[in-house]
Parts: C-alpha cells; sequence; structure tokens
C-alpha cells in the first residue's frame, strides 16, 4: 500500500515562507544534477520539519533559531510510530541532515544572515551488521527454488545469479542493459549507480551462463515493441521492472527456501561482503 503522503503547511505565495525557500533549494539541487529519488526524499524529510515548525507558528526560515531546531530533535528522539516504536538514530539522523543542507545553502545565496542548524550536534550512530546474512549454501536453496523448466523461473535465475555474483543494488539491476555484460571480461557495466557513477563489477562464469540463457531463450518472447525499452531484465508483461516487483520477486524466493530469514534484494549485498565468492 502506498505511504500517505503529510500535506505540507504554509502559505507558498510567501517569497520568504518556508515553502517558497524548499522550492527553490530543490531546483538548485536539480540544476546541480543531484538525484531525484535523493531530491524527493529530503522533500518529504523538510516537509517533516516545516510542518512541525507551522504547528508552533514558525512559518519563515529566517525565524529558525539553533534552540528551535534542538527542540525539533528532542521531539524526534521521543516521538513514537503507530506501532509504538521509536524512530531509530538511524532516521533521527536522516532528517537531520537535509535541515543542515538547507540552512547551509540559504545562508550561501544570501537568503539567511546565520546558519542555525551549523552547529547542531547529530545523534551518535550504532554500526551494526545485517540482522540476516546468507551463507553460500542457504543463497544456493534460494535459487534454486527457480523453476528452470519455464521461462519466467529461467529469468528469474539470471536474476537472483547476477545479484548473487555482482552484489549490485536493486536500482541497478533494474537498469541493466544487454549491452552492459561483457561475457568475454566476465565484468558488468554498472551505469548510472549510486551517486550518479558509472562502475565495472566482476561477474562470475556461472551467472554469465544463466544470462545467455535468459538473453536466447527468454527475453525475446517477453519482447513488446516500444514497451520493452532497453532493460536486460523484462517482467511478465514485457516491461523493464518496478522496484517493488524486483523487491517482491527476490523476497518470494526467500520465502519459499524457508531459511527462518526475512528479506529480499539486499541480502544478496550483504552476503557478497560477507562470505567471499566461490
Amino acid at each position: 500500500m502506498p505511504r500517505k503522503i503529510e500535506p505540507i503547511i504554509g502559505d507558498p505565495n510567501d517569497p520568504r515562507g518556508m515553502i517558497a525557500m524548499l522550492e527553490q533549494y530543490l531546483e538548485w539541487r536539480r540544476i546541480k544534477n543531484y538525484a531525484e529519488k535523493t531530491i524527493e526524499l529530503h522533500r518529504a524529510y523538510l516537509r517533516y520539519f516545516i510542518n512541525w515548525c507551522a504547528v508552533r507558528g514558525v512559518t519563515q526560515p529566517a525565524e529558525v533559531t539553533k534552540p528551535i531546531i534542538e527542540r525539533y530533535q528532542r521531539y524526534m528522539y521521543h516521538y513514537r510510530k503507530q506501532n509504538g516504536d521509536p524512530l531509530s538514530f538511524i532516521s533521527q539522523s536522516g532528517r537531520l541532515v537535509p535541515i543542515r543542507g538547507w540552512f547551509r545553502w540559504m545562508v550561501r545565496q544570501n537568503l539567511l544572515l546565520y546558519n542555525p542548524a551549523a552547529d547542531i550536534d547529530m545523534p551518535r550512530l550504532e554500526h551494526r551488521l545485517p540482522k540476516c546474512v546468507l551463507t553460500p549454501g542457504e543463497v544456493d536453496q534460494v535459487i534454486n527454488q527457480c523453476n528452470v523448466n519455464n521461462l519466467l523461473g529461467l529469468r528469474d535465475r539470471a536474476i537472483l545469479e547476477t545479484f548473487y555474483s555482482t552484489g549490485i543494488r536493486r536500482l541497478e539491476m533494474i537498469n541493466l542493459r544487454p549491452y552492459d555484460l561483457d561475457a568475454e571480461r566476465g565484468v558488468l557495466m554498472v551505469r548510472q549507480g549510486k551517486g550518479k557513477k558509472d562502475r565495472v563489477v566482476p561477474i562470475g562464469q556461472r551467472a554469465v551462463a544463466w544470462v545467455d540463457r535468459y538473453l536466447i531463450e527468454v527475453r525475446p518472447s517477453l519482447l513488446i515493441g516500444d514497451l520493452s525499452g532497453e532493460a536486460l531484465f523484462l517482467n511478465n508483461h514485457g516491461c523493464p521492472f518496478s522496484r517493488e516487483a524486483m523487491t517482491q520477486l527476490c523476497r518470494e524466493y526467500i520465502n519459499a527456501a524457508d531459511l527462518g530469514k526475512k528479506g529480499a534484494c539486499h541480502l544478496f549485498r550483504h552476503r557478497n561482503v560477507y562470505w567471499p565468492l566461490e
């Protein structure tokens, strides 16, 4: 179910108001070629802060002081979600980082005289290992759930093998193109990954073999003209995967393996970090 977006409180016609300053800041980030996903995440986090301020009668960035931001920090610390859980310190920090960046930008643009967020103390973050890490044997159990005797099962095997071998991210998998695989050299080109950076990652021969089978036996039958675009892996309708569909595909196979571990695409990345490839 899509997350309900909280409406923003304030006067959008006030040129010195929170909303106008927010839109200018996000436009500046787009001009500087920041990822759209990052921009929208910052919009959501700054919306929380703007609404919290509006309820307390603070409607312009110039009215924000360091004590106000510290009060917001205390509010986040004591806040409880609908299930009664507190915000993690990672979540609290994630909501404060855009505030620091926003006020820093306003000072540099001469929209404010000083930065009230400059000296705020960020939460001390814990460094934890992932709750669930798959061993090589468990990864094989997951991958072997694919029924390679049918087209979609063969496609899913190629996807899971690629995740297992390369440890790339979900969106990076979705954005792969057929020409990104160099089977002869055993490398995969990841274009515009995290931070909009290209990189080359190694890919094992087992994964290459399954992707080759997919390209020959499956992908031609899934292609539907312009709807398919250039994506390497296509969904059941011949279109590129959505983030949610890719997550669901991995989650279903992990659940089917009955390992007692929960997760989706990220479990393959964690395995790639803590267990060496064969």
